[in-house]
């Protein structure tokens, strides 16, 4: 048997938290003195010392780790548990990726003391034959989806000269789940219809016209800048809003590198 200082030195976990750890049932002393209330430890409790630390660098809270504990020599269910804290672990590195691209864009601009300034024009997008894809997903950053099942169709699609890929974002406000989106490519030739693939004629549309170079963090400002353009020059919009992307991650990985024209149709 070990006593709680030589099971801390040996663990390499303080005393304070051994007996917190007492205290929530995560690793009980195998034997308490009744008179002295000293803790005792028996040598293999330091392999679920171990187990416990392990299970805290990945992340785990010590609720989680209690239940973990409790199946830990079942592999099914301990599989389960480490698989979906991988795929939290990777959704968060994913969002902290983007903030970190955020920041460094913010950077940038400040560093070359850049004044953002968005060149609006009116332009009229003709009439186009167009490979259509609509439907409700659960947010924003699902659009890819969409794309996704322009594979559906057996021959594969010629794109027009030029080719406007598009997402057209058809919610009357913004909403944090469940949003309608149609993306659109335009085509040569006739195509069958799939279960998720309509072939259409999109109609000509006006539109007031940004185009952004560069990463999507600029968004936010040039839609503003957009909006008060609009306001300021006595029209008004008449549809949803699309983006037409003329460089998208399809293209390159390079964010940098990206074209992407917000189309506000106007009337």
């Amino acid at each position: 048997m070990l006593k709680i200082g030589d099971f801390s030195k040996l663990s390499r976990v303080s005393i304070r938290m051994l007996r917190h750890y007492d205290d929530i049932g995560l690793l009980k002393p195998a034997e308490t003195d009744p008179f002295t209330g000293y803790r005792y430890y028996r040598e293999d409790q330091l392999l679920v010392m171990g187990r416990i630390t392990a299970l805290k660098d990945m992340g785990f809270s010590l609720a989680d780790i209690v239940r973990i504990l409790e199946i830990y020599d079942d592999r099914d269910q301990l599989d389960d548990f480490l698989s979906a804290r991988e795929e939290e672990l990777s959704r968060l590195s994913k969002e902290t990726g983007y903030r970190l691209m955020l920041l460094e864009t913010a950077r940038k601009r400040l560093r070359e003391e850049q004044n953002m300034n968005y060149d609006i024009t009116v332009r009229t997008i003709p009439g186009r034959y167009a490979a259509t894809v609509q439907m409700v997903v659960p947010r924003y950053e699902d659009e890819g989806r969409l794309w996704g099942m322009m594979a559906e169709c057996r021959t594969p699609l010629i794109p027009a000269e030029p080719c406007l890929a598009a997402a057209t974002f058809l919610d009357r406000e913004y909403k944090e789940e469940n949003v309608e989106i149609m993306v659109s490519m335009t085509v040569k030739g006739t195509y069958e219809d799939t279960d998720h693939v309509k072939f259409k004629t999109l109609p000509e549309v006006k539109v007031a016209s940004c185009v952004i170079k560069g990463s999507y963090a600029q968004m936010g400002e040039a839609t503003a800048a957009v909006a008060s353009w609009i306001h300021e020059n006595g029209y008004q919009v008449n549809g949803p809003m699309f983006n037409i992307y003329h460089v998208s991650p399809n293209e390159t990985r390079n964010p940098n590198e990206y074209v992407t024209e917000l189309c506000f149709p106007i009337a």
